[in-house]
């Protein structure tokens, strides 16, 4: 029985190589990152370093830790000649880390190309993450409809998480992309899911990053708005990370216990200190080991 934390962020050599030697962002300058749409945030280089995160994940308890491209970085998004040299640099390392690490695989949303995806899920990573903002409506869905059938014909999942934040957000406090933009991505990604990619892929297992902003808890409104009745959909997750007791209950209230799995964000947030969220052993038991395991793989 393996303890999983399906959200975590780990930039190794090659990708940190990679983003030093652009000149435009994302870059990185030294360690200081720049990004359109957000201030320069200067990286620990220590929150990087594989040896120290295996010993982290470790003291958590956990049998695996899974690490993605940091979407909000904008390496998707950027034209297929600039993404691919990053995208390569990031696949080649994630897909060579020493355990507990598994990894999600990344792909262009600029310019897709299923062929090369299936190539790097070749690899082994365990699905797709995608930027929340390529999957926001309906034009999103179409677009990427190649990357998602690929998915499901492999029974693969999909990891839906914060994509870069609007230009302009470099005015304002440093907490303010990952309050407002992030939030406000994840929950149009969530009532696009239901509009769009659910009729679409029928099959998709999908797992939304932050309690995805916490649409779930508009189920009410949505009820109220004319949005159809439905029965939960086992095939949909959200992951904790950044968020305590309080709002994890109220979404284990709104989709049931099974639809959550434990993601805490590392090296940007911490886990919780208590896996079950104050909800007892069994829900911890759901959240780390029984809900992921039906997430990366469908099998109960």
């Amino acid at each position: 029985m393996t303890s999983v934390d399906v959200h975590q962020h780990l930039w190794t050599p090659s990708l940190v190589a990679a983003l030093r030697a652009r000149r435009e962002p994302p870059y990185l300058d030294g360690w200081t990152l720049f990004l359109d749409g957000e201030p320069p945030y200067d990286v620990p280089p220590a929150d990087h370093d594989v040896a120290w995160r295996a010993d982290l994940a470790a003291a958590d308890g956990l049998g695996r830790a899974l690490v993605s491209l940091s979407a909000p970085i904008g390496v998707e998004w950027l034209p297929a000649a600039e993404a691919r040299p990053l995208l390569d640099a990031y696949h080649a390392d994630a897909a060579a880390l020493p355990e507990p690490f598994g990894a999600w695989a990344a792909a262009c949303v600029r310019e897709v190309d299923a062929d090369t995806t299936a190539k790097e899920l070749d690899r082994g990573f365990v699905g797709l993450q995608l930027p929340a903002n390529a999957l926001a409506d309906a034009a999103g869905y179409a677009h990427c409809a190649p990357l998602l059938d690929l998915l499901e014909e492999r029974g693969l999942p999909l990891f839906v998480h914060p994509g870069p934040a609007a230009a302009g957000g470099s005015e304002g406090p440093g907490w303010w992309p990952a309050m407002v933009p992030y939030v406000q991505q994840m929950h149009a990604a969530w009532f696009a899911f239901k509009a769009f990619g659910r009729p679409r892929h029928p099959r998709l297992r999908v797992c939304f990053a932050l309690l995805a902003g916490l649409a779930p808890l508009h189920g009410e409104r949505f009820d109220a708005r004319g949005g159809p009745r439905e029965k939960a959909d086992p095939d949909v997750f959200v992951e904790t990370s950044s968020y305590g007791p309080t709002a994890v209950d109220a979404v284990v209230h709104a989709l049931g216990v099974d639809a959550v799995v434990q993601g805490s964000d590392r090296p940007y947030a911490r886990p919780p200190r208590h896996p079950g969220f104050g909800l007892g052993g069994a829900a911890a038991y759901a959240f780390r080991i029984a809900n992921p395991r039906r997430l990366l793989t469908g099998e109960e």
